[in-house]
């Protein structure tokens, strides 16, 4: 199973490619985890927020796997802790399929992207920097397989 992570920005701070690859170098050969970025829709032109999220919703349906289960990150998405997310990750290694984490762009992912997902996931209650998220998916991700296999990263 491969695991991407589809994530609408750019001109992202060093610390945060850092962070992220750092996480993801550790993730074994069976599960690889990639980072792929979708250039948000330009602000200029007085586009509205419906637009502007449409046009970040076509970037993103191009760059996801073919067949690949959908998790939109959203602040109405399930509220798993670590352990919750480590039976979801088992869950999804029993079948197969590849999976997608979906993170929008300043105006969040377009309604429609969310009703075609498998599943929406939250990170937190806080409202966090887009950056910030896309690190501590990466973590999170790397977490949840060391409480799988039992590596001495995840401490309960």
């Amino acid at each position: 199973m491969k695991l991407a992570i589809l994530a609408v920005g750019h001109r992202l701070p060093d610390w945060v490619a850092e962070g992220c690859q750092e996480y993801l170098k550790r993730m074994p050969r069976e599960m690889p985890v990639a980072v792929h970025e979708i250039k948000p829709e330009p602000r200029s032109g007085g586009k509205t927020r419906e637009q502007l999220m449409a046009a970040e919703k076509q970037r993103i349906q191009a760059a996801l796997p073919h067949n690949a289960r959908i998790i939109a990150l959203d602040e109405r998405g399930d509220n798993l802790t670590t352990l919750q997310l480590a039976q979801r990750l088992e869950q999804w290694m029993q079948d197969g399929r590849d999976v997608a984490f979906l993170i929008g762009g300043a105006d969040g992912l377009d309604p429609a992207l969310k009703s075609q997902a498998d599943g929406m996931l939250r990170l937190s209650s806080l409202t966090l920097p887009h950056a910030f998220a896309r690190l501590m998916l990466c973590e999170q991700i790397y977490r949840a397989w060391s409480v799988i296999h039992n590596h001495p990263y995840h401490r309960e």
